[in-house]
Parts: structure tokens; sequence; C-alpha cells
């Protein structure tokens, strides 16, 4: 359902750990989808962040498929949806 949700708003996509958390923090990202295979640590930050600023998130079970979703060749943590 989520790789959908990414393959459809291609052109509205952030790509990336760094990139993701800028967009929330300025409130740019809609919502986000974040695979469940990362680090723990670096998961909880991204839900507790999310939590914070009221972002809804999803969670796939792939980086690998998360990144080819986005049309990239390597696998991605997270990816913003963009407002």
């Amino acid at each position: 359902m989520s790789y959908d949700k990414v393959t459809q708003a291609k052109d509205r996509l952030i790509i990336g750990l760094k990139q993701a958390e800028k967009a929330m923090k300025s409130g740019k990202a809609r919502e986000i989808v974040l695979a469940a295979d990362i680090d723990s640590h670096i998961k909880v930050r991204l839900v507790n962040l999310a939590e914070e600023l009221n972002i809804p998130y999803e969670m796939v079970d792939s980086k690998k498929r998360l990144g080819k979703a986005c049309g990239i060749e390597v696998g991605t943590a997270v990816v913003a949806i963009r407002q």
C-alpha cells in the first residue's frame, strides 16, 4: 500500500534521512514513509519527530523496495511526501 503511495507521489518526494528531517522540521512534509529494516535508533528518532510535529507516518518492510518505489537504484530509510 505505502509503496504505491510513494510511486504515485514521485513528483512530491523528499528522499533520504537528512532531507526528510529538514522537510519535517520546516513544515514541508505532509507525511513520511519509513523502512522497518533501518537502525532502531534512527527509526525511533524519526517516529518521535513525526509524533511531536503531528506528521502521519507509515512503515514499510524494506528500504531497498522503498528506494525502488522512489525510482532510485539504492535503498532509502525514509521518504517525506511534500504538502
